[in-house]
This record gives C-alpha cells, structure tokens and sequence, in this order.
C-alpha cells in the first residue's frame, strides 16, 4: 500500500424523503481519482459494514475505504435506509415499502453524489459490493439511471438465488441434527408459501431458530422486498452486464461458495470478455483474513469474529482489488 494521506467528508441524498448519510474517503490532494461505490450486504449493515446483530465495530467497509484512499481511489460508502442511527427515527416512514427499487435509488444518489465529487475523475465510477449489495449494482447497472459504472467488483456475491443459498447454508448448519431432512421439508413448504403470498404456517417440528428466520422474511417491515429477494438470482442477469466485472469469493466464505456461487457466476459471464474470477485461499464473507481451516468454521464462530478488533482484510483479496482496478482505470 502506498503511503497516502487521506480525508473524510459526510454527503447525504434523499430516498422516499428520507436522508440517506454516507462518508467520502479521499487521497488527501486537488488530483482527480477514480471513485468507487461501496454497497453493503443484506440486513441492517451500516456504512462501515457493521450490524447491530453482529458483535464488534471492526467493518470491512471502512477499512477497505481507507485502504482504497491510500492506494488513490475515492469512495463513498453509506448507511442503508434500515441501517445506521437514524433507522428508529425512519422506520415509519420505510416499513412495508422497501422494495428492490428502494435499494436501486440508493445507489442512485450514491453514484450522482460521488460523480460531484471535485476530485473524483467524471466516467471513471466503479461499484464495490459485499454479498446481497451485488444484487443492487447489477439492477442499477442494467437499468436505465446514470452515471454508469465503468466496472463492478461483486466480492461475496450469491451465483445462486438468495432463497438456494440459504437454504443451502441451513442444510449445512443442520447436518448433524436429527431429523434434519423432515426439517428442511418443512422449511421449503412454508418458502413455497411465502413466495405465493400464502400466510406460512409453522409446524412445531421447525427449530425455533428457522422460525425466526421464516417470520422476519414476513415480517411486514421487510415486505416487499424479502419475497423479491428470495426470488432473485444475479446470473439470471449477468449476461447483460457489459462492462468488467470481478468476481470475488474469498474460499474461507461460509455464506457463499467460491464452488458452487462461482461455478454458476462463470457460466453466467463466460460471454463477457473482461469478467475477472478470483478466489483468494484465506479470505471469509466479508474479506478479512482466517487461518482456520474451512471445515472447522461454524456459523457462531465466524458471525463473532467477522467485525472483532484484530480481524484484518485478507491481503490476497485486497490485492486482488487494487491489481484489477489497475487494470481497469
């Protein structure tokens, strides 16, 4: 990394009337730099890439942004609107309207507010996402709202639909439990449910845990968006996407696999001639570093460690990063 002073500015827009705040990170001269979005993943994540369901304040979002800045790129990373310390104070004002083009607006007003920036080059904005944000570049990407960006980086991205890799990832975690096949049957006929607007129906023999999962995904303040979400599948799309494209699943990443999400993102961009796959060997989710082998990593495990202080982005992958922006800027 170079050694590069940086600076930090607050921005804000508008969604639905609702300020949207987000931190500019910038090297700290009059050049002109390329910029990039920063999309966070799924449930209330924060600017920094931190959820008040997960322990600790160690985000991946800032310490890429920081990261970024020293290497001379300028970023914009924000609050969702369910995330952040305004979310009490706008949860009447969003619940049962988010929607998948509430998402697409706020990368929107992300792109338009880092364009304006004065040191960031015009034409030169990329998107860096984190899991479900990849979703949200892409729909912006293919629809009709400018700028455009000049290349994405999908970093934890579901080849998948969201609905196969949850479903997967509750296969995994349940494997050794009795009866987990009557479990799982009974999971997949209360989704069937809900994707049909049917009110799901819990059997006594669901784990209390999945029935806290099934009602969030129907809890009236997640709706629209979660039965939209659940359906949704990023390689349905990604044969559109025209511009360079890094595909980055780190092989320590519990949530997604670099196998099966990778093999179906490959396929699903093998047209495109400037998509980029890379699989860093000790990367998890959210790009920071683990040497435990994959095999003895639990979902409490990893969940507890993903912002706690002395976690470190995984050199490899941030490599990875800098080397393909290089390459396309």
């Amino acid at each position: 990394m170079e050694d590069r002073n940086i600076r930090e500015e607050e921005v804000s827009w508008q969604v639905m009337g609702i300020d949207i705040f987000g931190t500019i990170v910038a090297p700290d001269d009059d050049n002109a730099h390329p910029g990039i979005v920063m999309v966070a993943g799924s449930g209330p994540t924060d600017r920094d890439w931190c959820s008040p369901i997960l322990p600790g304040k160690n985000g991946s979002g800032r310490l890429l942004a920081e990261a970024l800045a020293r290497e001379g790129y300028v970023s914009l990373r924000y609050d969702k609107m369910a995330s952040g310390p305004n979310v009490m104070e706008n949860l009447p004002k969003f619940s049962g309207k988010l929607s998948m083009e509430t998402h697409l607006d706020e990368v929107a007003g992300a792109a338009l507010a880092l364009n304006s920036c004065r040191n960031v080059a015009r034409n030169q904005i990329f998107a860096l996402t984190s899991s479900e944000g990849a979703i949200h570049a892409v729909n912006y990407q293919l629809g009709e709202k400018h700028p455009k960006f000049r290349g994405l980086i999908m970093t934890g991205a579901p080849g998948r639909s969201v609905g196969e890799v949850a479903r997967s990832q509750l296969s995994e975690q349940g494997k050794n439990i009795p009866g987990a096949d009557l479990i799982l049957a009974k999971y997949d006929e209360a989704v069937e449910q809900f994707l049909h607007g049917i009110p799901m129906e819990f059997d006594n023999g669901i784990p209390e845990g999945v029935k806290i999962l099934l009602r969030a995904m129907e809890s009236p303040h997640n709706l629209p968006f979660s039965r939209e979400l659940w359906a949704y599948s990023i390689s349905e799309h990604a044969s559109s996407i025209q511009v360079p494209v890094l595909v980055l699943i780190g092989k320590k990443d519990i949530q997604v696999s670099w196998k099966e999400d990778g093999k179906v993102l490959e396929e699903a961009l093998s047209q495109n001639r400037d998509a980029t796959f890379s699989y860093p060997e000790n990367a998890n989710h959210v790009l920071k570093h683990e040497e435990m082998p994959l095999e003895n990593l639990s979902a409490d495990y990893v969940s507890s460690h993903y912002n706690s202080g002395g976690a470190q982005i995984d050199q490899g992958a941030m490599k990875s990063i800098i080397s393909w922006l290089k390459m396309h800027t």
